[in-house]
């Protein structure tokens, strides 16, 4: 028994040799592998200016801030795929850039959504996902796993166990209607980033999406060519828009 124990303390130091050189390896492929890029306007709010692979966005359920998100490392090459989110619309996505001959659509995963995104994880770089229910601590933590060792980027609609940073939208204001009536020509909303990297959030204001559909830089309006509130946020009011026909404009009149 003496015997015994003196073997296993003289295995310790080889065994955290090889392990720390295994840690060294991991971690510098993962520091080694670039981010994924993001437009301009979105990279200086991200702790390493782009998506780093391995690492999970929690975004507010906001489809264009997803596809603005995604728009710049798509039209780079990278493949992405969109778990669990129907109303996306394609058109919308061509819009802000996305090549679609490399995007993977599964609007109705069903019970199974978070299979389908870890089967996704293991092949594409850029994996999206709304969850349909509250993610389990113990679940986010095996796909988070998964994506450390594949070199995937996970943004998530909605709250996600352990989040590597926070992006939501704020105080959107549509440009290009007048008094009462006019085109709606885009819409400027602030992007705000927590990160638990940032000593306190990052916001910039920016067109999401432009008058192409796009994202942009936020320009200035003047008195009557903007409208926000009700208005603004009404899904049906602004359904054209938001699914990205084009570059086309979209007529409202105000009622009453």
């Amino acid at each position: 028994m003496v015997t015994a124990l003196r073997t296993r303390e003289a295995a310790p130091p080889e065994e955290l040799r090889r392990l720390r050189a295994e840690m060294d390896r991991v971690r510098g492929r993962r520091v080694s592998a670039p981010v994924f890029p993001v437009h301009p306007r979105l990279a200086d709010l991200l702790p390493e200016r782009g998506l780093r692979p391995g690492s999970v966005y929690a975004l507010e359920p906001s489809p264009s801030l997803l596809l603005g998100l995604m728009a710049t490392a798509s039209r780079a090459g990278s493949w992405c795929g969109v778990v669990g989110v129907p109303s996306l619309g394609v058109e919308a996505a061509e819009g802000f850039g996305l090549d679609l001959s490399r995007l993977v659509l599964v609007p109705e995963p069903g019970a199974r959504w978070l299979a389908v995104a870890s089967a996704l994880a293991e092949v594409l770089p850029l994996v999206a996902v709304r969850p349909p229910e509250r993610v389990r601590e113990s679940d986010a933590a095996r796909l988070t796993a998964r994506l450390r060792d594949r070199g995937c980027a996970l943004l998530t609609l909605g709250d996600w166990p352990g989040a590597d940073a926070l992006l939501s939208t704020s105080d959107p204001r549509w440009q290009g209607v007048g008094a009462g009536d006019g085109y709606l020509a885009g819409r400027e909303v602030t992007v705000t980033v927590s990160s638990r990297r940032f000593p306190v959030p990052r916001s910039t204001r920016v067109m999401l999406p432009d008058a192409a559909g796009a994202v942009d830089a936020a320009v200035a309006t003047s008195a009557g060519t903007a409208v926000r509130g009700a208005v603004a946020t009404d899904p049906s009011a602004l359904e054209g828009v938001s699914r990205g026909r084009g570059a086309g404009p979209v007529p409202i009149r105000a009622a009453g």
